[in-house]
C-alpha cells in the first residue's frame, strides 16, 4: 500500500513554466512590474512566481507564494499579478493560485535581487 499524499521521490514541488510559449517573456516581465511594497525588488526576482503555465489558447495560470503568511498584502498581491498579466496582449484569462508549499526562501531570490538588497 503507498501513501498517495506523499509526491513520488524525483517529483518537483514546482511544476514547470510554459517557457516555449510566445507570451511567457512578457508574463514574466509583467510580473516583474509588482513589487511587495515592504522589499524594493520585484516579486519574479525575490521568488515568489512559483509557475507560470500558459495553455494553446493563451489562459496564463500562475501558481506564487509570499514571503510568509502573514504578509500584510496576501489578499491583494495575486490581483496585482493577474491585473498586470492581463495587460499582456494576447492573454485571455489570467488564474493565479497562492500557495504556501514549498515555503518561499532566501535561496530562491534571483542573484540580481540578493545584490539589491545586500546579500551579495
Amino acid at each position: 500500500m503507498t501513501d498517495d499524499t506523499q509526491p513520488m521521490e524525483g517529483t518537483p514541488m514546482i511544476a514547470p513554466s510554459s517557457t516555449d510559449h510566445p507570451l511567457h517573456d512578457a508574463a514574466v516581465e509583467a510580473c516583474r512590474s509588482v513589487f511587495d511594497p515592504e522589499i524594493p525588488v520585484n516579486i519574479f526576482d525575490l521568488g515568489l512566481i512559483y509557475t507560470i503555465d500558459i495553455n494553446d489558447e493563451n489562459d496564463v495560470r500562475v501558481v506564487m507564494t509570499l514571503t510568509a503568511p502573514g504578509c500584510p498584502v496576501a489578499g491583494e498581491m495575486p490581483g496585482w499579478v493577474q491585473e498586470a498579466i492581463m495587460g499582456v496582449a494576447g492573454v485571455r484569462t489570467v488564474d493565479v493560485e497562492l500557495v504556501w508549499e514549498p515555503p518561499w526562501g532566501m535561496d530562491m531570490m534571483s542573484d540580481e535581487a540578493r545584490l539589491e538588497l545586500g546579500f551579495m
